[in-house]
């Protein structure tokens, strides 16, 4: 399961962050924010995203038990959105012992 869990972890880092620079060469959100701000399904996708991260921020401020990495930790997350989620997934599934599993994954502060 772990492994499993590291490919596809993996796979989600490598995608977004291959999608945001390819993105990012094409176009430029600061250029075209309030145009994007304008859409009402762009407002309701903002919206949705930090309703979604709010949980995994929680869960990082739960597991880090550094006040610098838990604000770290968080910036990243509300800046880079699934980049720094599946970035900072990957990190705690690295650090797990063998035969640790998934309850360490989530439950285990490091």
């Amino acid at each position: 399961m772990i492994t499993t869990l590291k490919v596809l972890f993996s796979a989600v880092f490598v995608f977004m962050t291959y999608s945001v620079i390819t993105t990012s060469m094409q176009s430029n959100l600061f250029k075209e924010w309030h145009y994007l701000a304008g859409i009402p399904w762009m407002k309701a996708t903002i919206y949705d995203f930090y309703c979604n991260a709010l949980p995994i921020m929680i869960w990082v401020a739960y597991k880090e038990t550094n006040w610098f990495s838990k604000i770290l930790w968080i910036i990243l997350l509300a800046g880079l959105g699934s980049i720094a989620t599946a970035g900072y997934i990957l990190l705690q599934l690295f650090k797990l012992k063998d035969g640790e599993g998934v309850k360490e994954l989530l439950l285990k502060k490091v």
